[in-house]
């Protein structure tokens, strides 16, 4: 399936690591031209490097997205890379560890820093050009926790429920515009730290030594996952790069899970 990406500019906030790294790569692999936003500009070199290496093209750009002075500098330095930028992936957000006994109003506000405004800051700066081409992808990465939010890390699934409000609200004001807004929301997802905690979990619960030996108690015990694995960050990448391409015109306002049917919610 050719997903018509050849061409488009797309940003990809926090895609120096995880996640966002993959998604970055997969929108490259599709003719993109892609922006890679770290903190740090040396981290975001690599992963331009990384893409480089491939045959993509990439561009690494440095911006504080918590800050409006910070994400000024980052929309200068898209359009000086990019120029118009036509799909935003808001992938920047951290799951920071808290319990309603022990998070306090700061955490909660740096919570809605990261996890929300972060986005608002990049949507408000990159939506006007979109409308005025008549053509955009806004995808914005949430978590399951926002339908089936956990008694622990209330501020971060709070601030990730406020992310989902957000995209239907903005996809109402974008309507008839031509661009997009969705919602693509992972469950847990195997990357190198999670496979690496749950590994030391097995150890200490005598499941294994190995992800193949530890992978179905983790299933067991904290998923119910209906598909028998827990989800790759290139599974995630995969979805957010279809939504950000040419062939979802149709798919708009919408929170697509992720998760391996973990959920498993007629919705």
């Amino acid at each position: 399936m050719d997903l018509q990406l050849a061409g488009k500019t797309a940003l990809v906030t926090g895609s120096y690591r995880g996640t966002g790294r993959m998604i970055a790569h997969a929108l490259a692999a599709e003719g993109a031209h892609v922006g890679v936003h770290g903190f740090a500009r040396t981290a975001a070199e690599t992963v331009a490097h990384e893409i480089h290496e491939q045959g993509g093209a990439a561009s690494a750009l440095e911006g504080d997205i918590l800050t409006d002075d910070g994400a000024a500098q980052l929309l200068r330095e898209t359009q000086d890379a990019l120029g118009d930028v036509d799909i935003l992936v808001n992938n920047y957000g951290t799951a920071d560890a808290g319990s309603w006994a022990t998070s306090e109003t700061p955490d909660w506000i740096e919570a809605y820093e990261k996890n929300v405004l972060s986005a608002v800051r990049m949507t408000r700066g990159l939506m006007d050009g979109m409308k005025a081409k008549g053509w955009g992808r806004i995808v914005n990465l949430g978590t399951i926790g926002s339908t089936e939010p956990a008694a622990r890390m209330p501020h971060y699934y709070a601030a990730k429920g406020a992310m989902a409000t957000m995209t239907v609200s903005l996809a109402k004001d974008l309507a008839g515009t031509g661009v997009t807004v969705n919602l693509v929301s992972p469950g847990l997802i195997r990357t190198k730290e999670v496979e690496e905690r749950f590994i030391e979990r097995g150890r200490r619960k005598g499941w294994g030594d190995t992800w193949e030996e530890v992978e179905p108690h983790v299933l067991k015990e904290f998923m119910g996952n209906l598909t028998g694995h827990v989800p790759c960050p290139e599974e995630i990448a995969d979805v957010v790069v279809f939504i950000a391409s040419a062939r979802s015109g149709a798919i708009n306002a919408l929170n697509i899970r992720v998760d391996g049917g973990t959920t498993a919610l007629v919705t």
